[in-house]
């Protein structure tokens, strides 16, 4: 019956430790996480300006492209890479925060502003408090009607190794909202913080570790024991094989080679360890595999690799389920958290620099990039069926497959008009050549 945020607050740092732990450590995990970041962002989420004017699109996204490839406050990024940073730390995480930096004239930047990405650590998750002019919740400051007006920021990494000496001084100060943004996945009303994304498996994937370990544990000690010996004489008789001692512990030992031959005394006995099988491994281990990736809205073959028991038609219905996912991640959460916000403050910025000449603020289309095909022949098939009979448009039809619309048909135009003058008719142009291989008619007929 508690809020998300009572809930949240009792075992959010628990569970981000776990989760990294399982990151780092387990397999399915790290797989996890890079298909996840992978599907939504790949190689970045494109912005092209729609303010309705030709001269300002062209003027902004050639401001734009110039600023993404410097907005890393680190240095070591673009625009992209931070995007692929910020969804795999909201993942592993459950939650990233991205700082403004604003710059000074004097760093030699045309749109002096950049992105610094930081763990959610730095938020202080102990500030909750009733203030004069709102709340705090878990370091999140709000006013009296709910907006977020402040974050609580350390000025160091908590788990910082070299702050080590530091820690207990370490204080938290107050950042305007304006320059911070937060961006999780919202599963509740009300939710402040966002929870890792492994949180309902991190049990199942312990489990299956210690399951697969106690195996090999229990199939290294049965190839312990070659053989046991049977003598009257009880261990103290004589050696059976070739023996040595010990000189540690006192212990004999006797070894065996290939083609051996050894006699044994009357009442002497020698059987050989026969080590078990596994009965019900590969099931149990597949059951819950199968139950990992349910609960990270995977497949099964995503989260282990393994398509040996799928055909095109069940590996398709299966990505269908997980793209619907991502494409939710990717327009509910992502875009508008920290795709957005990053474009008004960089059109403020660039105006305010004299690099763009309207404030703007205006609209962006965000193109995300397209997903792989299973089987491109049968998927471009259906693209050109869907727009024969109208319900998609040529576009859509770019869009979907992560390309800029206008940028593509440009293209397209130009490499027609290049054809045309030097006279050049190739059996891949739909103006002079039909699917069947005849030449069309006169395009003025």
């Amino acid at each position: 019956g508690n809020s998300a945020n009572a809930e949240i607050a009792m075992a959010l740092s628990r569970l981000r430790e776990r989760s990294r732990d399982l990151v780092r450590n387990n397999a399915y995990a790290a797989r996890a996480v890079a298909e996840v970041a992978g599907n939504a962002v790949g190689t970045g989420i494109t912005a092209q300006a729609r303010s309705g004017s030709p001269e300002l699109n062209q003027a902004t996204d050639a401001a734009w492209a110039d600023w993404i490839e410097q907005c890393d406050a680190d240095g070591q990024l673009d625009f992209y890479g931070i995007q692929a940073m910020v969804a795999r730390t909201v993942f592993e995480s459950g939650e990233c925060l991205v700082r403004f930096r604003q710059r000074p004239a004097s760093d030699g930047f045309k749109i002096p502003v950049q992105l610094q990405v930081l763990e959610p650590d730095y938020l202080d998750q102990s500030k909750t408090e009733k203030t004069t002019t709102g709340y705090v919740i878990q370091g999140v400051e709000f006013d009296l009607v709910g907006r977020r007006t402040f974050y609580w920021l350390f000025g160091q990494h908590p788990g910082e190794v070299t702050q080590t000496s530091l820690r207990g001084a370490l204080t938290s100060t107050r950042v305007p909202a304006s320059e911070i943004l937060h961006v999780y996945r919202k599963d509740r009303p009300g939710q402040v913080r966002g929870v890792p994304w492994l949180t309902p498996v991190v049990i199942t994937l312990r489990d299956l570790d210690e399951y697969e370990e106690a195996e090999l544990v229990r199939k290294k000690i049965e190839a312990c024991f070659a053989a046991f010996v049977t003598q009257p004489q009880g261990p103290e008789g004589p050696a059976i094989a070739p023996a040595t001692t010990d000189t540690a512990t006192g212990h004999r030992i006797e070894s065996f080679e290939p083609g051996m031959i050894e006699y044994l005394k009357p009442g002497e006995e020698i059987s050989f360890s026969t080590p078990s099988t596994s009965s019900g491994y590969r099931d149990y281990v597949a059951a819950k595999q199968a139950t990992i990736a349910t609960g990270l809205r995977l497949t099964y073959e995503q989260l282990t690799g393994d398509l040996s028991r799928v055909n095109y038609s069940s590996y398709r219905a299966g990505l269908l389920s997980f793209r619907n996912g991502i494409e939710s991640f990717r327009w509910l959460s992502f875009i508008p958290m920290l795709c957005i916000p990053v474009w008004r403050r960089f059109q403020t910025v660039a105006f305010a620099a004299g690099v763009i000449p309207e404030p703007g603020p205006f609209s962006a289309e965000w193109t995300p990039p397209g997903f792989g095909s299973v089987d491109p022949y049968k998927d471009s098939v259906a693209t050109l069926n869907r727009i024969r009979a109208g319900t998609l448009t040529l576009r859509q039809a770019i869009a979907e497959q992560g390309y800029d619309p206008d940028a593509q048909l440009d293209q397209i135009a130009e490499i027609n008009r290049v054809l045309d003058e030097r006279g050049i008719i190739l059996d891949c142009d739909p103006r002079r050549v039909t699917q069947t291989g005849t030449q069309q008619k006169e395009l003025n007929q």
